[in-house]
């Protein structure tokens, strides 16, 4: 079955819905999206969104709270540009139907809050609940446009591009590698669909489940990246994967964030014995950056063999904490712990891809026709380590930046006829009856990652990634041409494409910086890496 579309988003969180609301002003728009539409990363993101809106604030301060977050690789002509576009793009959320959190005192201001790395109060937030009251507007919208359609339980597999219809006979006349859709996956039908679009955008988020343990959910495989790289795409920085300090530590609770803005908000983080640590780190103590807060309480757990430290915010009011954090306060209380009362168990676990597809400042990739935004894509903006808040911030920039400049491009091309490209052919594949190879391969994957390719790395643990992932990777190949495709296994080949783009570039980058930290090499190297990791087919 053949969909022609103007525009093609693959992804409905915050950077696809709101490209697509700007899109729909212009085409036609499909969105993609591999599970139900409010299910994403941007749903669980409590923390908030950074800009300049307080008169004590600037923009100077916060483009340079984002350039030292960065440690030396953020591209500072990005980092302006996204830090002075923030406040526009958070006025138009607003104007939208967001209801951001305002102070108790005086209710015209927003209560913007603080957390680790920002030297001013400059997160807008819901409360804790931040990323599910901006994703619910951007969707109610989007629902009310004509001009959208939203494809839920429908997963991309590959893009169309200009190669892949040469090698089916097809001729055609760009001169360069062009974009013209993807193949996409109906999982109720169990059917491939052809998507062509004259405008295709990545907007899939990140890939936090290639690690055992993660605060993202359980569609975070990497998927955007992965049907990139294959279809040529240059990636930049995929060793820079920021570990989110604070993740709850309980058997029954699955990647539960707790929000670093408690941090923010005067939480500490103790051992066991309910001392303090941070200070041992950093000037900053526990408002320090996420790499070295994360780093630190490794280290911790290694010198004390303890299976998690301690955020304690029981100082502040009860009143204050409800209040505040009612989200973290009900859920941590479903598992027994009084977050007014005692500390909170906590661990790092995989949060956040500080690189991806390498776009240019308007979200473009070196394929024409095909965006990257959000999670998925490489900026420049984070370097290589995130600043607290300013993902969601970046894919709102980006996402209008996308729109307004593909939209012109699509004005040039809208009249001229879409190719001619084949329907998806399964040759003689079947269904397999093998799903414990696919399992047994995913856990893997996450537990080597886990373990060789994490917080601390050294050349002796890539080496044995290496090798691990060489040969999973042969595996997969011969059984995703031998079996019809599933979810299950476009997922496991996506995580082991991702895995391999991570080791490979954390073992090409021979210092420590930022969120890459090895051992055999501990101390920067400006004259050598003060730049990007880019690798393409």
């Amino acid at each position: 079955m053949e969909i022609k579309t103007d525009f093609l988003v693959i992804g409905s969180g915050i950077a696809g819905l709101s490209f697509a609301l700007q899109a729909a002003r212009s085409g036609t728009v499909a969105i993609v999206t591999k599970k139900e539409k409010m299910e994403g990363s941007t749903n669980y993101a409590q923390g908030g969104i950074a800009s300049v809106l307080d008169p004590e604030d600037s923009f100077n301060l916060h483009i340079n709270d984002t350039l030292k977050s960065g440690d030396g690789l953020c591209h500072e002509d990005i980092v302006k540009m996204v830090v002075r576009d923030g406040p526009q793009r958070i006025r138009e959320l607003i104007t939208m139907g967001v209801r951001f959190s305002h102070q108790r005192k005086n209710k015209q201001n927003l209560d913007l809050g603080r957390e680790g790395g920002h030297s001013k109060r400059r997160i807008v937030h819901t409360k804790d609940l931040t990323g599910r009251e901006v994703e619910s507007i951007l969707l109610e919208r989007a629902e009310e446009n004509k001009n959208i359609r939203i494809y839920e339980n429908h997963m991309a597999i590959d893009l169309i591009t200009k190669s892949k219809m040469i090698k089916r006979g097809i001729l055609t006349s760009e001169s360069s590698q062009t974009c013209w859709g993807a193949y996409v996956l109906d999982h109720n039908q169990n059917q491939v669909l052809t998507f062509l679009s004259r405008i295709t955008v990545l907007a899939s988020g990140g890939a936090g489940k290639v690690y055992r343990y993660t605060t993202n959910p359980d569609i975070a495989t990497g998927d955007g990246i992965a049907v990139g790289y294959r279809a040529g795409v240059k990636v930049a920085n995929m060793e820079f994967v920021q570990f989110h300090p604070t993740c709850l530590y309980h058997p029954l609770a699955k990647n539960f964030l707790i929000s670093e803005a408690v941090r923010g908000e005067g939480g500490i983080l103790v051992d066991k014995e309910g001392k303090r640590f941070m200070e041992k780190y950093h000037p900053l103590k526990d408002l320090a950056f996420r790499d070295v807060v994360a780093r630190s309480i490794d280290m911790e757990l290694k010198k004390s063999g303890d299976d998690c430290v301690y955020l304690d915010i029981s100082h502040r009011s009860k009143d204050f904490i409800k209040d505040r954090f009612p989200h973290i306060y009900k859920t941590c209380l479903k598992f027994h712990i009084d977050i007014t009362k005692e500390p909170i168990p906590v661990v790092p676990a995989a949060h956040y891809v500080c690189g991806g597809l390498l776009t240019d400042e308007n979200g473009l990739t070196n394929l024409n026709n095909l965006y990257a935004i959000g999670e998925v894509a490489c900026t420049g903006l984070h370097g290589a380590n995130r600043l607290a808040s300013n993902s969601l911030l970046e894919a709102l920039v980006f996402a209008r930046r996308a729109a307004t400049k593909s939209s012109q491009d699509f004005e040039e091309k809208k009249d001229l006829p879409f190719p001619g490209a084949p329907l998806w052919d399964p040759g003689s594949a079947t269904d397999s009856e093998e799903l414990v190879v696919v399992s047994h391969n995913w856990d893997e994957i996450r537990r080597f990652m886990w373990n060789y390719v994490g917080i601390v790395r050294t050349n002796n643990r890539l080496a044995r990634a290496k090798r691990r992932i060489d040969n999973i990777q042969k595996e997969i190949k011969e059984h995703y041409w031998d079996f019809i495709v599933t979810r299950d296994l476009l997922e496991l080949r996506n995580i082991a494409q991702v895995a391999e783009l991570i080791i490979t570039s954390a073992s090409l980058r021979k210092e420590s910086r930022g969120l890459n930290y090895n051992l055999d090499y501990p101390l920067r190297d400006d004259r050598h890496w003060k730049r990007d990791t880019v690798i393409w087919i």
